[in-house]
């Protein structure tokens, strides 16, 4: 499907901290590059007939002030709209609401993606660390790059479904985990609590579903 080691290392991975409502948050910071102009780059994640080529099906409004739900996923309001250069929305999930904002920048010649998601630390982030969020925001990533080198073919989420639990799959998830350990560690994670907290995000993504 790709090669695991090639697209974990195009990938930029940081955290930071910031203070929203008086509450300590964690910022999660992905980007990539890819080999497209910043229009099409903005129109793959914005149209809502393209985005489920590549990521879930989406309903609602994408627009300004609109609400969006990704089916199976989360949901949210668009809260900035900047075409084609970035847009920031809630990410309502269960009974937590967190932010994200995607930013497009041109680099050499193609474009950056970028994307930002701001939480709340709580008991999750605890037990579970960045990589809760950043192994699944690392194969969104994938499908956008699988989407790009072949606009017209949408996943299929049986065949996406299966590679999660194949043997390359696996790998694949093993090495973002591992990549957003040492990041998390970089920003000045405790190593012992950082990699406890990676080992059960890992078991948590690679454990098959009971049938």
């Amino acid at each position: 499907m790709i090669d695991s080691s090639h697209q974990i290392s195009a990938v930029r991975r940081t955290l930071g901290d910031r203070v929203i409502d008086a509450k300590d948050a964690r910022v999660l910071t992905i980007s990539q590059v890819y080999d497209t102009d910043v229009d099409d780059l903005w129109d793959a994640c914005t149209n809502a007939e393209r985005i489920p080529r590549w990521f879930l099906p989406v309903s609602g409004e994408l627009k300004l002030g609109g609400h969006y739900q990704l089916e199976g996923n989360a949901s949210g309001t668009v809260e900035r709209c900047e075409p084609p250069h970035s847009f920031a929305a809630t990410w309502e999930f269960g009974d937590t609401v967190s932010w994200i904002e995607v930013r497009l920048t041109p680099e050499g010649a193609g474009t950056r993606f970028e994307l930002e998601h701001v939480a709340h630390v709580d008991d999750r982030w605890d037990e579970f660390g960045p990589g809760a969020v950043g192994v699944g925001w690392d194969g969104m990533l994938v499908g956008l790059v699988l989407h790009l080198a072949d606009p017209g073919k949408a996943v299929d989420p049986e065949a996406a479904m299966a590679w999660m639990m194949s043997p390359s799959g696996i790998e694949f998830m093993t090495a973002s985990s591992e990549a957003w350990y040492q990041a998390d560690v970089a920003a000045g994670a405790d190593p012992v609590n950082a990699r406890a907290a990676a080992d059960r995000t890992l078991a948590a993504y690679t454990t098959p579903p009971e049938a």
